[in-house]
């Protein structure tokens, strides 16, 4: 796809929403690893989480779309489908923590850290998928590949719960969601927390995830269509 036809401004922009992925992901991922309060996780155990490894990846799209728009060579429409799965990717870690994780953190939710990964970066990214997205070609067709990520992870997960993988002190369960041995069991419904099944969250949030997807693809278009009657009015 050509992305010459970009205004500086909008480059501009775009490079800047792209630096502010990669260094905020960057610091958040490094104080995430080297956090003293939470020692059992430092270092690569906190490669087990979904929230570092969706930020890993979104930074990783994001530098090397920050190239693409440096050399101004056109770019393959696989990048935006990469860039549109892994920006879902990260609503969901932002999501998921403001509303479902936030709440049972009490004082520990809101560190610099947290902030940095689920705040700044899901922001970010979102912001910039909208600044470059409309000169892609994101259809409908493209939304299931966002169920990707998250499903790849619960495989993950739920081996590492299989084979006793500890991601905190005691626990072989990275989030409650996914907590397969709690009172809810894989089916089941409880009165506290994770107030239902695995199964039934897994289920609830893969329908949160091709709704977002749908939305994005849908915003896009109505972008694009704006964009075209512009160009046609000017012309």
């Amino acid at each position: 796809m050509e992305i010459s036809t970009m205004s500086t401004k909008r480059r501009i922009l775009s490079l800047f929403l792209k630096l502010v992925v990669i260094v905020s992901a960057t610091v958040g991922v490094y104080l995430s690893a080297t956090d003293g309060l939470i020692a059992f996780m430092s270092g690569s155990r906190v490669f087990r989480f979904f929230t570092i490894q969706s930020n890993v990846a979104i930074a990783l799209v994001c530098a090397v779309g920050a190239i693409l728009l440096i050399r101004n060579k056109p770019v393959s429409n696989g990048w935006f489908v990469f860039k549109f799965v892994f920006t879902v990717a990260i609503t969901l870690t932002g999501a998921v923590f403001c509303v479902m994780l936030a709440p049972t953190l009490g004082d520990q939710a809101w560190t610099l850290r947290n902030l940095l990964t689920h705040v700044v970066v899901p922001i970010a990214s979102i912001a910039d998928f909208f600044v470059t997205g409309v000169y892609g070609d994101i259809q409908k067709k493209h939304v299931p590949y966002v169920t990707l990520p998250p499903l790849a992870y619960v495989i993950y997960a739920t081996i590492a719960y299989i084979v006793g993988v500890e991601f905190t002190p005691g626990k072989n369960y990275p989030y409650f969601f996914l907590n397969w041995d709690s009172p809810a069991g894989a089916f089941g419904f409880c009165k506290g927390l994770p107030f239902m099944g695995c199964v039934w969250w897994i289920l609830l949030l893969s329908l949160l995830i091709l709704g977002v997807g749908l939305i994005y693809v849908l915003i896009l278009k109505r972008m694009k269509r704006r964009r075209n009657g512009i160009y046609q009015k000017q012309s």
